[in-house]
């Protein structure tokens, strides 16, 4: 019985008890408890979701909708170059006896030669298409930079790393560096050109000779930052080699530098190739340089104007995308982008 107060006076009040069940009452130990087998193999896995670095820096990179764009417009050139002259047959001197097939508008080689694509630009001094004279020559262009930018990214990188964390490479290369890094690297691929054949090779060999030793000092002072760093210090104790400690150690710690890297690298050496070629001491074969060096008299003169300025603007189209493309998954290689 409980006793409450209401209106100044004791009222009773009765309760009826009521009396709290105990779920578990009445069962046996089976039912309550299960045995878990132990086991150490398992008490040690983590229990965390996998982790793909790859798999992070292009679900970065795939984010922003200009990448898409970029890579569409880059796979769209590299189609053009490269499979585009296996499926057609270009002459370059196929119209050089028609008078009337040379320095053609557009609309000019349209009426002359029926629509097609090969008309879509108008024809070249020699008659030739120049819409089939720019994927040629697109195609050399970007052979060239990429045999070159593949040679001196190796290179470069494998001795930078050494070369920053060897103490004795360190003092050789100095004195490398610092004679040859003082001659300009365009006087030096000019030269060569001269002394040898102006042809394919012989500029990738003028452009590779001392073009890797500007990213091996960027990829020295690089390592220089991290590789006095714990585990490094922990490797070198174990009486890990040098060589091992850079390449396992070091490099797979600046992938995205080294890919930032090679996105200004390659587009360089398409605008070094066109500059040479444009004062004459460019490739023999017709390259993107060699286009516009051979157009340079059609620049002003009107009408002729798509000569010179389509291989221009293939060419500055393709830097573009490739600096731009290089740059921004240089920036999703960053681990720290990944968050």
């Amino acid at each position: 019985m409980n006793v409450d107060f209401k209106m100044g006076k004791y009222v009773n009040v009765e309760v009826t008890d009521l009396k709290e069940t105990d779920p578990t009452e009445g069962m046996s130990d089976a039912e309550l408890f299960t045995v878990v087998n132990h086991s150490d193999l398992e008490s040690e896995k983590i229990t965390a979701p996998r982790y793909s670095y790859w798999h992070s820096v292009f679900r970065v990179f795939f984010r922003k909708k200009i990448n898409i764009v970029m890579l569409g417009l880059l796979a769209v050139i590299v189609l053009m170059a490269y499979l585009y002259p296996v499926f057609v047959e270009y002459d370059r001197y196929g119209n050089l006896l028609n008078a009337s097939a040379k320095h053609l508008t557009p609309t000019a080689a349209f009426k002359q030669f029926g629509y097609n694509i090969h008309w879509v630009l108008g024809a070249g001094a020699a008659g030739q298409s120049t819409f089939d004279a720019i994927w040629y020559g697109s195609q050399i262009s970007i052979s060239l930079a990429l045999i070159v930018a593949l040679i001196n990214m190796s290179v470069g990188v494998v001795i930078g790393a050494i070369w920053g964390f060897s103490k004795k490479v360190d003092n050789v290369m100095m004195i490398v560096y610092n004679i040859i890094a003082n001659l300009p690297y365009i006087l030096v691929i000019s030269v060569m050109v001269m002394i040898f054949t102006a042809g394919f090779w012989t500029m990738v060999f003028a452009m590779t000779v001392t073009g890797w030793l500007s990213i091996a000092y960027f990829i020295r002072t690089q390592v220089i930052i991290i590789r006095d760093r714990e585990y490094n210090l922990a490797s070198r104790c174990l009486g890990t080699s040098t060589i091992r400690i850079a390449m396992k150690n070091i490099l797979p710690f600046m992938t995205s530098v080294v890919v930032t890297l090679a996105a200004t690298e390659i587009p360089s050496y398409i605008s070094y190739e066109v500059f040479l070629a444009y004062i004459g001491m460019g490739l023999k074969e017709m390259s993107l340089g060699r286009l516009i060096y051979e157009a340079e008299s059609a620049m002003l003169t009107p009408g002729w104007g798509f000569e010179f300025w389509s291989p221009v603007a293939v060419a500055s189209i393709i830097t573009i995308v490739l600096y731009v493309v290089g740059q921004n998954l240089g920036d999703a290689s960053d681990p720290r982008t990944h968050m």
